[in-house]
């Protein structure tokens, strides 16, 4: 679970990113996938939900960095790529209640907001450049590097490049970017520490 608040995923696809984190914190998503889809939706791609973008607060950050040692036990009995039941989902909204949030949703978009910020982040200067720019810096270090095999090229290149067909969309929020390079550091050893 832990994996879904990579920063290098968020610029990879903040969209698949987005999907995961939405089927993860809710509920509704398993009722919706009991029903059956309408007939104009079945020959429509499915669309990850919309972000909810907000104004970040030190606070909510706070409470993030507070809550990840909690939530990172909470989830890691969870079997990769699975939907949480009732009782995880009630677990995970007490672990959210106890660190600030409303409820494991809030706290799950408050993370989607940092993730959408970090992504932007160029990791070698710790400045934000935008998803698109650090896409762009990732293919060239993938491109220079002697050690990885063709086919691992070809196959991450691949993916960057269709990040960037679909990039993620614009922050809102511009004071969110200042208050994440405050938080930089820390951010990236509570939600990204496999990144680098």
């Amino acid at each position: 679970m832990r994996a879904l608040f990579r920063p290098a995923l968020a610029v990879l696809s903040v969209a698949s990113l987005l999907a995961a984190a939405a089927f993860v914190s809710s509920g509704a998503a398993l009722a919706q996938a009991k029903e059956p889809p309408a007939p104009a939706q079945q020959a429509a791609p499915a669309q990850p939900p919309a972000l909810k973008q907000l104004a970040l607060t030190d606070k909510q950050i706070d409470g993030v960095l507070a809550a990840q040692k909690d939530m990172d036990a909470a989830t890691a009995k969870l079997p990769e790529n699975t939907a949480p039941d009732q009782k995880m989902i009630a677990q995970l909204d007490g672990v959210a209640r106890k660190h600030g949030f409303a409820s494991y949703d809030d706290y799950n978009n408050v993370v989607d907001n940092i993730s959408l910020v970090l992504g932007g982040f160029d990791p070698a200067t710790k400045k934000y450049v935008g998803a698109e720019a650090v896409i762009k810096g990732q293919i060239a270090l993938i491109e220079a590097d002697k050690k990885m095999s063709a086919k691992d090229k070809k196959e991450a290149i691949g993916e960057l490049n269709e990040a960037l067909k679909s990039p993620p969309p614009a922050i809102e929020n511009k004071a969110n970017i200042d208050l994440v390079a405050r938080y930089y550091d820390k951010l990236i050893a509570a939600l990204g520490d496999d990144q680098n």
